[in-house]
């Protein structure tokens, strides 16, 4: 099964599953796209948008936990 961590780069993340995007977009990161998110880790993103990076990893290791499950 697939994992992110706070120190992955979201670009990174995006490649692990697209999937990623719709959550990190409803927790207020629309920097999806912006050229930051080549080169900006979900810890230093979650920071900027004032947000808890671990709450995000939870909450995407859980959606991706679900995905292999089937």
């Amino acid at each position: 099964m697939a994992e992110v961590n706070k120190e992955m780069v979201i670009a990174d993340m995006l490649q692990v599953d697209p999937g990623i995007a719709p959550i990190l977009m409803a927790s207020g990161m629309h920097c999806i796209g912006c050229p930051s998110a080549q080169g900006e880790s979900l810890e230093e993103a979650a920071i900027v948008h004032g947000l808890d990076a671990n709450e995000l990893v939870a909450t995407v290791n859980q959606y991706l936990a679900k995905k292999a499950e089937g």
